[in-house]
């Protein structure tokens, strides 16, 4: 008897997948974000805020990758306007490369600056899969507890930056600030972290200028 470690080769295969992804969007200027979060942290009301900003500079598309349900898609374009579709996982809880290269394929690339991949809500499985983007940006929401980077920890190991969600509910959870912050710098020290509202737009202007920063890095080089 022998065993074969079949996640490894999966992985392995999957990044490699990854690579060429990445070189096929750099060779068309398209910079690649995968939005990660557990259900409910505000991924979908985010994207609606951030998106208009990113329009005055860039062209946007979006990915709405969920197990069933197109609400998300229609909310986005709904509040938006920008090119987008729903992918429907057929039960799975993550979002594989080549799951990722039929949908950019399905999107369209050609006159998009900017995707932006709202992945499956699931504070484990999403994270094992490089999705050939740029950078991953997780959201923590305070209802969820600032103690989520220590139990979770390769979500916030592998992120490019986190933004803590939902600040106006603060006064009615047990979140501590400094303390999420400490965690996820625990898990990570190299996530750039923001601090974010999206009914009230705290934050919002910071996390936009950080992106476009990304982005304008990204394109030009």
């Amino acid at each position: 008897m022998r065993t074969v470690t079949i996640k490894e080769d999966i992985v392995s295969r999957n990044n490699e997948r990854a690579r060429d992804v990445r070189a096929l969007l750099r060779a068309k200027n398209v910079f690649y974000i995968n939005l990660m979060s557990s259900p409910g942290a505000g991924k979908t009301t985010l994207l609606t805020k951030l998106i208009p900003l990113l329009l005055k500079r860039y062209r946007v598309g979006v990915i709405e990758a969920d197990i069933d349900s197109d609400k998300d898609a229609v909310t986005i374009e709904r509040e938006t306007g920008v090119r987008t579709i729903q992918m429907h996982t057929g039960g799975a809880c993550h979002i594989t490369c080549q799951m990722s290269e039929e949908a950019l394929g399905a999107l369209g690339v050609d006159g998009l600056d900017v995707i932006f991949l709202e992945n499956i809500g699931n504070l484990v499985c999403p994270a094992e899969f490089d999705t050939g983007a740029n950078m991953n940006l997780v959201l923590l929401s305070v209802p969820e507890g600032d103690d989520k980077p220590l139990k979770y920890p390769l979500m916030f190991e592998v992120a490019t930056a986190v933004a803590v969600t939902k600040l106006d509910v603060l006064p009615i959870f047990d979140f501590d600030r400094e303390r999420a912050a400490k965690n996820i710098l625990r898990r990570n020290e190299n996530a750039e972290l923001f601090f974010t509202c999206a009914r009230t737009g705290e934050g919002i202007r910071e996390l936009t200028d950080y992106l476009l920063n990304k982005i304008q890095d990204s394109i030009h080089h």
